[in-house]
């Protein structure tokens, strides 16, 4: 099976470079739609604003649905504090040091972008000394320095920024000729374009799914409910296509795709994990089994909100997790290598 890798780290990169914070991600949800009807897919939003493209299959009688989320960590404005800078509260779960120095956006209810810095209280070591060192990164200690003229809250306000306001983190996306992919929001935008790979491939080479296949674009995965809703009634079995997480301990690593046997809510379907390594094996797809005791995914959110479905969870491996990420071209190339592989078994 041959995959245009290059166009795929393409759109990948492209993906990544667009602002989508939880609860802000329409944005993201209309670039991954266009993905789909440019390979002719019909594509539909939900209620709460996720994408569901199908592909009819050679049964129509039930379907297979394939989830991954668009929605990234973030921020939001809690605060605009007297001396002109702002106090956030976070969106999904990150360790603040990871995002300490980073540049962000900040999004106003009518347009505006802004630019700042995400420092803490007492950045600078040459005033503070080892306050500087030992200061806890928490959102307490932490601000944004906006890049405007401001020196009080009346000057934030003016800007038109205001509490609830959406922050999202500058990515920093890199492309290495090594075919390293360095990012934030890889999770899950490696996943999400995984499945939009193994949509293409179908396309492409004129294959028909056993069944017919929705592709589920989340929106609210890191606060818990991604796929929480809507997923289409005649769905017998789930796929989350999520991010694999190397480190140690774990057989993961950033060159395979990852066949997820538990994570903290429980174990995936045993039988459909045995079918997803037997594909594996018959179609040489370079694999690894792991488990994560602090993880939760579409299919746990699905489980959880009562769906009577056989769930399973792959991910291209992403090193470093909820921080500054990375991950290689041939993880994911192995994912939609997977995704075909089980949409079109015989």
């Amino acid at each position: 099976m041959y995959i245009e890798m290059n166009e795929i780290v393409e759109k990948l990169a492209g993906l990544l470079k667009i602002p989508s914070p939880t609860g802000d991600t329409s944005a993201a949800i209309d670039f991954v739609g266009n993905l789909f009807r440019e390979l002719g897919i019909k594509t539909v939003l939900t209620g709460k604003g996720a994408l569901i493209a199908t592909i009819p299959g050679n049964d129509t009688s039930k379907s297979v649905t394939l989830s991954g989320h668009v929605d990234t960590l973030g921020a939001m404005v809690k605060e605009i504090k007297d001396n002109g800078r702002l106090k956030l509260s976070q969106l999904g779960g990150y360790i603040m040091s990871t995002v300490e120095g980073e540049h962000v956006q900040i999004s106003t209810l009518d347009g505006k972008k802004y630019t700042g810095t995400l420092i803490i209280t007492k950045a600078s070591s040459h005033v503070h000394g080892d306050e500087t060192r030992t200061l806890d990164r928490t959102t307490s200690n932490m601000e944004v320095r906006l890049d405007e003229v401001v020196s009080n809250r009346e000057d934030v306000e003016s800007l038109g920024i205001q509490v609830g306001d959406f922050v999202s983190f500058d990515p920093r996306v890199v492309v290495t000729p090594s075919g390293f992919i360095k990012s934030r929001h890889l999770d899950d935008k490696a996943g999400v374009i995984a499945i939009y790979g193994i949509a293409k491939q179908i396309i492409n080479e004129g294959l028909s799914p056993k069944f017919t296949t929705h592709f589920f674009i989340s929106n609210y995965e890191e606060v818990g409910h991604g796929a929480s809703a809507a997923i289409p009634d005649d769905t017998f079995e789930f796929i989350a296509v999520d991010m694999a997480a190397p480190g140690e301990g774990q057989t993961s690593d950033e060159f395979s795709v990852t066949i997820c046997a538990k994570d903290s809510t429980g174990p995936y379907d045993l039988e459909l994990r045995k079918r997803l390594v037997e594909l594996c094996k018959a179609n040489n797809i370079r694999y690894k089994m792991d488990i994560y005791p602090y993880y939760g995914s579409d299919g746990s959110a699905a489980l959880r909100s009562g769906y009577d479905l056989k769930v399973g969870l792959i991910e291209p491996g992403v090193d470093a997790s909820h921080s500054f990420e990375r991950t290689h071209r041939d993880a994911i190339e192995e994912t939609i290598k997977l995704g075909v592989a089980y949409l079109t078994e015989k």
